[in-house]
């Protein structure tokens, strides 16, 4: 100590120490002090792993606390992940941390303080994900019947995945997919849960096929070495697998959270691979003893059948008795046919004589002279009429040519000069009428349009701001008018050149009171 220590002042043997000599000499005490110790506590103030991959978090019970770190290379190499409350025994070392006057724990190994913490903890996230619904019943989706692909989540180089594959060979041959994990360990439920949601993400008709059933599987052990599938990251992608899933973890006494969230528990992996899949020579059985059922029945049917005709064919009557009728009918029409023959020319014979009777030479002379009658009658009824139609048209003609006479004419002719005059006098009446309203109508619009005219309103104080740029096009808006720009003000006796000064300002609109509300003065609607 003498060494680190300066000499001391006068009057006093204390040693003298800088702050530097003093941690390190603390920190070399306290290491060879405490090199290999184990402490049971309860963790608290863990909140996972930091960037670097070292934990750091603290060691209490209800007296004392203890600041503890785990190294990255040690934190993979421990059974479980640390958690918040769990009661834990560590082993490691004591050490200082010179830059804070503290003194921490640096773990090397972590195991659960006994099998109730783990139990408690265990029981704690169970309730906790129930109570989410992750393992409800009517969650739970039945399995496929028969599966084309089934993929497999478990250890490649373990007893189980060779079990799996040899049961399904024997049972019933088809294509398996396995995806590699650990099955214990720190990265156990990470890879898991990687593994369910890396199959789920698989497309239909892809190059690798999309498995239409998975199995979780792993052989038994203890609850430190099953922890894995009780992790929480594993049991929400159980639950929110789209593709049925098997939990197959350890053996039938067994029991982790991903099996409450699974579709189907089994008691072992081999157990799982009989649920996947059915046996092959028990369908194939099955499928021969159905088809032997079938052919027997089809048998059957075709008996009754056959049975079913013939009665149905000893009830229908033969061809001959549904055709004697029929040629009874017809043997007695073919008899009487002859008779009828004959009997219907003797009736044309004698129809035939009556007629040629009526033709003979003296009735036919007879018809000629009552015809001949006939047309001389009509041909006095004509001339009759004729003369008469003639006579009537020359009356007419007669009374038309009296009208026609000097004496006629001259009354027709002042018959119409009166009409004349009397239509005349109505007519100069009428236009004098329409003329008059006229002349109002074109007054009163005179008056309007003298009133809408913008040379009134210029008279009135206004004035139009015209652009002498764009043809004396009107400006409408002050925004058009920029600093510098020269217009035209035109007002009622003549225009004038002005410039602008300053940037338009915004106009306010002053609003009279009174019952109509704001009047807008719009001088663009002038134009």
């Amino acid at each position: 100590m003498s060494a680190l220590a300066d000499a001391a002042p006068s009057g006093s043997n204390a040693a003298e120490y800088t702050v530097s000599e003093l941690s390190g000499a603390l920190k070399r005490t306290v290491e060879s002090a405490f090199e290999h110790v184990r402490v049971r506590g309860e963790i608290s103030g863990y909140r996972g792993p930091h960037s670097s991959g070292h934990a750091y978090f603290a060691l209490k019970d209800d007296k004392a606390r203890l600041e503890a770190v785990v190294w990255r290379t040690a934190m993979a190499k421990l059974p479980f992940k640390p958690e918040e409350g769990l009661e834990v025994i560590a082993t490691g070392k004591l050490t200082t941390y010179p830059g804070s006057s503290k003194y921490q724990i640096v773990i090397d190994h972590l195991e659960p303080a006994g099998a109730g913490a783990l139990m408690a903890l265990l029981d704690e996230r169970r309730r906790r994900l129930e109570a989410e619904g992750l393992f409800a019943a009517e969650r739970k989706r039945p399995l496929p019947f028969l599966p084309r692909v089934v993929g497999v989540v478990t250890s490649p180089t373990g007893a189980v995945i060779r079990d799996i594959r040899h049961r399904i060979a024997d049972r019933f041959p088809l294509h398996l997919l396995v995806w590699p994990v650990r099955v214990q360990g720190e990265t156990c439920g990470a890879e898991v849960a990687a593994a369910i949601a890396g199959f789920n993400a698989l497309e239909e008709g892809g190059p690798i096929p999309r498995p239409d059933l998975l199995i979780v599987a792993r052989g038994g052990g203890s609850l430190e070495d099953l922890w894995g599938f009780n992790d929480e990251a594993v049991v929400r992608a159980a639950a929110a697998s789209a593709i049925p899933l098997i939990s197959a973890v350890g053996h039938e006494t067994d029991w982790t959270l991903i099996d409450h969230a699974s579709d189907r528990r089994a008691p072992t992996p081999t157990g799982a691979a009989e649920m996947a899949v059915p046996v092959k020579a028990e369908l194939e059985l099955m499928l021969a003893s159905l088809n032997a059922r079938l052919g027997t029945g089809v048998s059957r049917r075709l008996g009754d059948g056959r049975r079913l005709v013939a009665g149905l064919a000893r009830a229908i009557p033969s061809i001959d008795m549904l055709l004697a009728l029929p040629r009874r009918r017809l043997d007695d029409a073919s008899s009487q046919l002859g008779r009828s023959l004959r009997v219907a020319v003797g009736e044309k014979r004698r129809l035939f004589g009556e007629a040629g009777g009526r033709l003979a030479p003296h009735r036919l002379d007879a018809l000629l002279r009552d015809k001949r009658n006939d047309l001389r009658l009509g041909e006095t009824r004509s001339r009759h009429a004729l003369d008469g139609f003639l006579a009537r048209r020359r009356q007419r003609f007669e009374r038309a040519v009296s009208d026609l006479r000097p004496h006629g004419i001259a009354t027709r002719s002042q018959e119409g000069r009166m009409k004349l005059d009397v239509l005349a006098d109505r007519l100069e009446r009428a236009f004098a009428h329409g003329h008059a309203r006229r002349a109002d109508r074109l007054s009163a619009i005179a008056r309007v349009a003298a009133s809408l005219d913008w040379r009134q309103v210029l008279q009135r104080g206004y004035a139009i701001v015209r652009d002498p740029q764009a043809k004396d096009a009107p400006i409408t808006s002050a925004e058009a008018l920029s600093p510098g720009m020269a217009f035209d003000l035109e007002f009622a006796d003549g225009r004038r050149s002005a410039l602008t000064t300053a940037a338009p300002r915004p106009s306010v609109a002053k609003s009279p009171r009174g019952k109509r509300g704001a009047v807008k003065v719009d001088q663009g609607s002038l134009f």
